[in-house]
């Protein structure tokens, strides 16, 4: 017997799998509510979280339930590259040969930008993952490079996703012309405890698990040790089913969830 078999699951909710089951929690709503207003917006947006609190998974879900009819999606999360480097990332992802001049990628850049929003009707939609880390060259000409007609229209959509330290970026005299043009900025704090129980039991009901796995003190003590974070509610979960087969368990109670918290600590 597995381990998923014997906790009477389909899959491991708590890992990464084919078949993800996908919580909405307040802050998802939330943040998929910003979001489809900077759609209709268009222009900058940034969503900041501390590691862990699920960024890149609510971006990811909502830019794939995009009308690809009426939305072009690019995503990047290669933030260490240089200014030259990331030009030609976009005019590849346009669907372009990068040129050897950056002048010549930024041409490009902006004259299929046009030609998506005014011949097609398709709005591009930039997304800029670990975008905390992004070289400050970069920075200083994402402004320049969605900058149409004289600044007066927004032909694309650009969000950049990272930790908090990216708004201490921005608050530099350097980048105040990109911070202004900022139109949507959200935060994610994390889940509350009731929600981080509610994600437990919803994970497991998307696993098609219909008995009591985690007792009320276990469900306690993972909530108490994850600190509204679903990325360690993940790990400690995932640590407790192993740990409890391991033991040939069929409940999870407040010991193992302790084994599991150690464990994923020295790891």
């Amino acid at each position: 017997m597995d381990y998923t078999s014997r906790f009477g699951l389909e899959f491991n909710p708590f890992i990464k799998n084919t078949s993800d089951v996908l919580v909405e929690t307040t802050e998802f709503k939330e943040s998929i509510y910003r979001l489809n207003i900077l759609l209709n917006t268009r222009g900058f947006g940034l969503i900041t979280g501390d590691p862990g609190k699920g960024k890149t998974t609510i971006v990811r879900h909502w830019a794939k339930e995009l009308n690809p009819s009426l939305y072009k999606v690019i995503y990047s999360s290669l933030s260490t590259l240089t200014v030259v480097e990331f030009y030609k990332h976009l005019v590849r992802q346009l669907g372009f040969e990068p040129k050897f001049r950056k002048s010549d990628n930024y041409r490009i850049i902006q004259d299929e930008i046009t030609r998506h929003y005014v011949e097609t009707r398709i709005t591009p939609v930039i997304i800029i993952d670990e975008a905390n880390y992004i070289n400050n060259g970069i920075l200083n000409d994402l402004k320049l490079l969605f900058n149409f007609e004289m600044d007066s229209k927004d032909r694309a959509v650009v969000l950049l996703v990272g930790l908090p330290q990216i708004n201490n970026t921005l608050r530099l005299v350097a980048h105040e012309p990109l911070k202004q043009r900022i139109t949507m900025n959200y935060h994610l704090e994390g889940l509350t405890k009731e929600e981080a129980k509610t994600y437990v039991t919803s994970k497991l009901s998307g696993a098609k698990c219909f008995t009591t796995i985690f007792t009320e003190g276990a469900l306690e003590g993972i909530v108490n040790a994850a600190n509204g974070i679903p990325r360690i509610i993940n790990k400690i979960c995932n640590a407790c089913l192993l740990i409890a087969h391991n033991q040939s368990l069929n409940e999870i109670n407040n010991d193992v969830v302790m084994l599991a918290v150690n464990e994923i600590e020295i790891g």
